[in-house]
Formats: C-alpha cells, sequence, structure tokens
C-alpha cells in the first residue's frame, strides 16, 4: 500500500504506528495509516488481517 520513500513499517513491524497517516477522522476517534492499520486515540490498533493490538494507556494510579 505504502508509495513512500524510504517505505514505511509494514502492518506486521513492531513499529507499524511509524507508517504515515493516509486519512483521519479525530471526531471518530481513530486514523487509517498508509500501511492499512486502523490507530485509535485511546491508543488501540486493528491490524489489516482483522487482528487487534490491545490499548496501551498509562495505569491510573490511586491518590
Amino acid at each position: 500500500m505504502c508509495t513512500h520513500t524510504p517505505t514505511c513499517p509494514t502492518a506486521d513491524s513492531p513499529d507499524h504506528e511509524a507508517a504515515i497517516v493516509a486519512s483521519c477522522h479525530p471526531e471518530q476517534g481513530w486514523s487509517l495509516l498508509c500501511n492499512g492499520v486502523l490507530v485509535f486515540e485511546d491508543t488501540g490498533d486493528l491490524l489489516p488481517d482483522g487482528r487487534i493490538v490491545a490499548p496501551r494507556r498509562p495505569l491510573a494510579v490511586a491518590a
């Protein structure tokens, strides 16, 4: 999918979120990267093959 030079990381790469945003929808809370990965504002990802990357939110600290 990516036509950038140098090529963006593939969806299977550990750094797949470093790909360039192809379509951004902040009002809906997601962006589509050029490698086909959907990135959600809660830090979760949906890979093109349907696999889910769970959100990586920091843990809340009790006061």
